[in-house]
């Protein structure tokens, strides 16, 4: 029997993710501009950073390119032309 491919994640809520998180690490990024030796907030800006590299790669597995400026693979052929763009989710 052959196993079954993972389901497809809902691009919305996955979209929704990514942007809690990232609206999350640019106020870490403020407030560790003012308080640079708070290590608890330092951690949790690391454990953000990772999760949203991860939930980047997840939408970009399902769904292609998210990220310009060489951070991001194209599938072939070249798909930054494919829509929807993210600010349009």
């Amino acid at each position: 029997m052959s196993e079954k491919a993972p389901e497809s994640p809902n691009r919305y809520q996955l979209m929704e993710q990514i942007q809690k998180v990232d609206f999350a690490l640019v106020e870490l990024t403020l407030y560790l501009d003012t308080h640079p030796d708070d290590m608890n907030q330092i951690q949790q800006f690391n454990h953000l950073a990772y999760e949203s590299k991860l939930l980047k790669q997840q939408y970009e597995q399902y769904f292609g390119p998210l990220r310009q400026y060489g951070e991001s693979y194209s599938g072939y052929p070249w798909n930054w032309g494919e829509g929807p763009w993210p600010w349009q989710l």
